[in-house]
């Protein structure tokens, strides 16, 4: 006979009879506030420094856009990525 099964986790993990008991014990011993929080991944896109980013527009005539793109593919990097870098490079110029 197979165990019901009601789902399964974001991980994968099967949510089964077995699971449900042992999550139920856990919670009945009570929580350990800073285990839980470091179980967590980081969510949301990794920091570019030590303060929030912001995103910006800029217009792209088509020519330039296709530029950028081939650049980022020659570079095995992402078009934001090419960008920064040119800023930077223009900002540190003057």
């Amino acid at each position: 006979m197979t165990k019901p099964t009601y789902g399964h986790t974001t991980s994968g993990q099967r949510i089964d009879d077995e699971l449900i008991e042992e999550l139920a014990r856990e919670a009945e011993a009570g929580h350990d506030v800073e285990e839980i929080v470091a179980r967590r991944g980081k969510r949301g896109r990794p920091a570019l420094g030590s303060a929030p980013s912001t995103v910006e527009s800029v217009r792209l005539d088509p020519g330039l856009k296709e530029r950028l793109t081939r650049r980022a593919e020659d570079e095995g990097v992402a078009v934001s990525e090419v960008i920064r870098a040119a800023l930077r490079q223009h900002l540190e110029s003057r």
